[in-house]
């Protein structure tokens, strides 16, 4: 339609739009803080004439100035799956490597303060019993010296135990974590499914959507495809857990107890089908309790393995030795070490209760001699076990490490991607809001010219003065 009333209706269309666009740059800055906001877009079509001509006429109307048609998020699908994917996998390594750093601070290798110098000390304690078998103190610094490596290696061990427990309750805090989002996922697509029916702006809905979505990756690292109603459905490993409006669970199936105990198997999952209920077994679990299940069943075991071998390789040794071997009253050694079979390096203990009872000598019969002294001084298949243990444990961590940092540089590469296009930048905002500013004052101008030209057209026209 044309003439000077639809153009007061196009300038108005123009006040209409650039408002809604300062409106929604004011509400880009007020959320420029929040996690998860994704920046949001104005999107205007013009309102032009009409397409169909008529037969013998051609519409000569100039438009009908602007309408709003939507408004839109500022992301993109396939770089949010990729974030996705690859915060799943930095969870993994990150958990892992924090927890490999703690355990690798507590062995304290190499140092001083070591079970390799202590082991060390101990043998150099049988040597200078070999050197003074008479000395009352080098027997008892021998005794000392063991008993410090039976408590170094206890220490370790009930390190890596506590360490193995702790992950255990963290284990099931991740599963009730992982229910929970699941849930709200579920409760998420039923709401922004009934918003969109309504034809409502779903924009927040939708940002609460990426971020349960993005936080299940990190804990599971599942993954999430659309149902085509806005909403996601979510599976672990391939086996769903949240499908449209439903949320299964995911459960523990062994390996630990709800009370965080272990119970001698490996840990496994279940997933309760959000729908029928029935339960499948996923074929592995990504992200943080990923990383927490390869600690409980591969990482901590296999520490605490070695270091049962390097004590019951110390303590066979020792004591077979010193069985041989006479103590200053010329009665034969005993074992100089005591263990239990089943955890060796937790229970390792001196035997000897008396220094008179350290058997020093290769001769029966109270002969002062320090041969077998000087065999245990040179006995070193313990510390060459534990050198190999801590080798392995130590290439592991810095392995983790530098796996951890490369992934670090790809996380923050695929991060910075979605920042540039989801993320609210204030001078950009602000630069925004100054071109609307004066668009809008320039589509105020037009009304105001045009009701001056009205007020000429109505008022005045046809007057002579």
């Amino acid at each position: 339609m044309s003439g000077s009333f639809a153009s007061l209706n196009t300038a108005l269309s123009a006040l209409r739009y650039n408002r809604a666009a300062m409106d929604t740059a004011s509400q880009n800055i007020a959320n420029v803080g929040v996690e998860g906001y994704t920046r949001r877009r104005v999107e205007a079509a013009s309102a032009g004439t009409p397409t169909t001509p008529a037969m013998w006429s051609r519409n000569q109307d100039p438009g009908h100035g602007v309408t709003i048609s939507g408004i839109t998020r500022m992301n993109d699908a396939f770089l949010d799956a990729r974030a996705r994917a690859e915060h799943g996998k930095q969870s993994f390594l990150d958990v892992r490597q924090v927890v490999l750093d703690r355990l690798d601070s507590g062995i304290g290798e190499p140092g001083e303060n070591g079970l390799a110098a202590i082991m060390g000390e101990l043998r150099q304690a049988w040597s200078d019993l070999a050197n003074n078998p008479t000395s009352a103190a080098a027997r008892s610094q021998v005794l000392a010296r063991g008993q410090a490596v039976s408590a170094a290696l206890g220490l370790q061990a009930r390190n890596f135990t506590v360490e193995a427990a702790d992950q255990r309750v963290r284990l099931n805090v991740m599963v009730d974590e992982v229910n929970s989002l699941a849930t709200d996922l579920a409760a998420t697509n039923k709401a922004v499914a009934a918003t969109t029916l309504d034809g409502s702006d779903a924009g927040n809905l939708l940002d609460q959507r990426d971020l349960l979505v993005l936080r299940l990756a990190e804990l599971t690292g599942g993954k999430a495809t659309g149902n085509g109603a806005g909403g996601f459905d979510f599976s672990v490993n391939g086996v769903p857990l949240v499908t449209g409006s439903h949320a299964g669970r995911l459960e523990v199936a062994t390996g630990v107890t709800p009370s965080g105990d272990p119970d001698g198997n490996p840990v496994s999952f279940q997933v309760v089908h959000p729908i029928n209920g029935t339960t499948a077994v996923p074929p592995g679990v990504g992200g943080k309790a990923g990383a927490v299940v390869e600690l409980l069943d591969t990482t901590i075991p296999a520490y605490l393995t070695g270091l049962d071998t390097v004590a019951r390789t110390l303590a066979d040794g020792v004591n077979e030795v010193h069985r041989a071997g006479y103590d200053p009253a010329g009665a034969p050694g005993g074992p100089f070490f005591s263990y239990d079979p089943a955890s060796p390096a937790s229970s390792l203990a001196v035997a000897v209760v008396s220094s008179d009872l350290v058997a020093a000598s290769a001769l029966p019969g109270g002969v002062v001699h320090g041969g077998t002294a000087a065999r245990l001084g040179e006995l070193a298949s313990a510390e060459t076990a534990y050198q190999q243990v801590v080798n392995t444990f130590g290439a592991n961590v810095a392995s983790g490490r530098r796996i951890a940092a490369s992934q670090q540089m790809l996380t923050q590469q695929v991060d910075s991607s979605r920042e540039q296009l989801a993320g609210v930048s204030l001078d950009e905002e602000m630069l925004s809001m100054v071109q609307f500013q004066h668009a809008y004052e320039a589509a105020a101008r037009v009304m105001t010219t045009v009701d001056s030209m009205l007020d000429t057209l109505i008022n005045r026209t046809g007057l002579l003065r």
